[in-house]
């Protein structure tokens, strides 16, 4: 595994070593080096990211008013909400698994930052909307457009979900890996990157 490729002098709390340690593990060894799980975990992710978002999308887009305006939200909500929910649980499973297998590559990458960083700030955008503007879904269930709170709501999420993808995907390519130095500054700070003595 590549542990960086410069020497941080400065002395900060980092969940590095701990991603070391996992690496390390049998398990995380076993899956990383396996020819056919790992493939078939990636592909589930990728599957159930479709399903999630497919379906999250059309719900977002009703919340904007652009689709499907004469049907109550309520009626959507009750017919998409369980796909976007297994979709939910198995991507978030499989992603699990995904860093479990490279704990070291995904924590010193810049694109996986950005998606944990996007995935928490969908989470509490959906929070928001359902301890809130859901509450009082009974008054604007079957408008054509619903209020300015709940368009914003799904404005974000449509936002948000597209920088998970984005970045998911950019996880895959190595143009700023902590092992291929030098690197700007900027980018090993964010990056984490921190190397072991020469």
């Amino acid at each position: 595994m590549a542990d960086g490729g410069i020497r941080n002098p400065q002395c900060h709390v980092t969940l590095l070593p701990f991603c070391e340690w996992l690496a390390g593990t049998s398990g995380s060894t076993a899956l990383r080096e396996s020819i056919l799980i790992y493939p078939l975990i990636e592909s589930t992710h990728v599957l159930t990211l479709c399903l999630f978002l497919g379906t999250a999308v059309i719900l977002d887009l009703r919340l904007l008013g652009l689709t499907m305006v004469r049907v109550p939200m309520s009626e959507m909500a009750r017919r998409l909400g369980p796909w976007v929910i297994a979709g939910f649980v198995v991507m978030v499973t499989t992603g699990m698994l995904l860093f479990y297998a490279l704990p070291v590559r995904s924590y010193q990458s810049i694109f996986f930052r950005i998606k944990v960083a996007a995935l928490v700030l969908a989470g509490l955008n959906a929070f928001v909307y359902h301890a809130t503007i859901e509450r009082r879904l009974t008054e604007w269930d079957r408008e054509p457009v619903p209020p300015r709170a709940a368009r914003r709501a799904g404005a974000r999420s449509l936002v948000l979900w597209a920088i998970v993808v984005f970045a998911g995907r950019m996880i895959a390519y190595n143009w700023f890996d902590c092992d291929k130095q030098p690197q700007p500054p900027i980018v090993n700070a964010l990056a984490g990157c921190v190397a072991r003595p020469r």
